[in-house]
């Protein structure tokens, strides 16, 4: 049952603020790219050459563009000199996880995975969960509908564990992503109600041994969802923070499993989104079909605040369902499958603009100084100027339709499409 009071349990002293998160991850990873949407998940470039980064651009621009085996909606990640990506083959249920040399284009190593074909929404595919990486291995989560592998790769290619959990069942097919979070993989394993009584997991392994340090049993029902975790707060006081269903907005310290809070009513609708930090604001959204989207902001408990608290929430255009909102600057960019794309206050929820810019989305947008770069699902990036007033820079088309976010890493984008992964840079070619 859901519950609409939140439960508290959260440490006394944490920071708030998502610069300084953004700073933390920088200062560990470099110029890397490690999970969906990079640094923690809110899907900004922090790189001394990301200013070079073009606006627009013909096909003889490009760095290098392949294809991929099979196809999918998975997003690139990057580790130094390697590009991680993920596809699949619907026909024959085999998936991939290849190595890419970020400078040429070039394959490194590939590894097949063998998976009987299984049902999915024809908007789905074979491999649309994000891996993650570090500086010892990537990380790749392969649900399906009998049984859910999680397995760690080296950089050169060689398997270093795996392990199994049980298949998903869900009513338009698997798609989450796994993070990194100090020596942890962590991802959400949620289940549909179905008579099999599979029971929905949010699950921790060690990230050197694959073995299962906490898991948070978690409520079934009809709406999986998507949603990608990431981390609020900072050093001891640290937080994952989860987007569900079932389980509204939920905060975990990352070490025990423990739940520090829940506000279990703020979504109403499916849950596709991730989390947003936007100052000391955690944000998320829902939907369903072609409608009744929902956007909510919420304040954790603090010291004088033992509650969380709803700070706002928006419906109608500038509520997004599928892709998740970007906070930069005291503004929070969301980008709507039916097309819509705003611009809100990201304090008061107030919005400042609302366009039709080009096309419908589901891949979520980044921030690249002062640019914003989304897909859109007909393979067109879109660049906006992050500002307080609507001004669209380009439109460029990347020839194939596409559900993936950009990459960015080392002054290089990485645009995936279903069945190609191309790369462009402000670099002197």
């Amino acid at each position: 049952m859901r519950r609409d009071a939140a439960m508290v349990l959260w440490p006394k002293r944490f920071l708030t603020s998502s610069l300084c998160l953004l700073l933390v991850s920088a200062g560990t990873q470099a110029q890397q790219w490690t999970r969906f949407r990079g640094p923690d998940g809110q899907g900004i470039a922090i790189s001394d050459s990301v200013a070079a980064m073009p606006v627009a651009w013909q096909p003889e621009d490009y760095d290098w563009k392949i294809t991929l085996p099979g196809g999918g909606h998975s997003s690139p990640v990057v580790w130094q000199d390697k590009v991680f990506v993920t596809s699949g083959d619907r026909k024959t249920g085999k998936r991939y996880l290849l190595a890419i040399n970020a400078a040429d284009g070039t394959e490194i190593w590939r590894r097949d995975f063998a998976f009987s074909p299984y049902y999915t929404n024809s908007l789905n595919s074979f491999a649309t969960g994000t891996p993650s990486v570090d500086a010892d291995a990537v990380y790749v989560l392969w649900p399906a509908e009998e049984e859910t592998l999680l397995a760690a790769v080296s950089h050169a290619g060689r398997l270093l564990w795996q392990c199994e959990f049980a298949g998903v069942q869900t009513q338009h097919g698997p798609g989450n992503s796994t993070i990194v979070e100090a020596d942890l993989v962590v991802f959400a394993h949620e289940q549909r109600s179905t008579d099999k009584a599979v029971a929905g997991q949010w699950i921790a392994v060690d990230r050197r041994t694959g073995q299962t340090r906490w898991t948070i049993d978690r409520e079934n029902s009809i709406n999986v969802s998507y949603s990608t975790p990431c981390m609020y707060g900072s050093g001891a006081h640290q937080a994952l923070i989860f987007n569900s269903f079932t389980n509204g907005v939920s905060a975990v310290d990352p070490a025990t499993g423990r739940i520090l809070w829940e506000m279990p009513s703020a979504f109403p609708k499916r849950v596709v989104s991730s989390p947003v930090i936007a100052g000391d604001l955690i944000l998320g959204s829902c939907g369903q079909g072609g409608a009744a989207h929902h956007l909510i902001a919420i304040r954790p408990p603090t010291e004088s605040s033992v509650e969380a608290a709803v700070a706002y929430r928006v419906t109608g255009r500038s509520a997004p369902y599928v892709s998740t909102s970007l906070a930069a600057d005291g503004m929070l960019f969301t980008f709507g499958d039916n097309g819509d794309v705003s611009c809100i206050d990201a304090a008061t929820g107030q919005t400042l603009w609302c366009e039709k810019p080009a096309g419908k989305f589901y891949g979520s947008p980044v921030l690249v100084a002062d640019r914003v770069y989304c897909i859109n699902r007909e393979g067109q990036v879109v660049v906006l100027r992050a500002a307080r007033k609507y001004e669209l820079l380009a439109v460029n088309d990347l020839g194939e339709m596409s559900h993936a976010t950009p990459a960015v890493a080392d002054g290089r984008m990485l645009l995936r499409t279903f069945s190609q992964l191309t790369c462009i840079s402000g670099k002197a070619k």
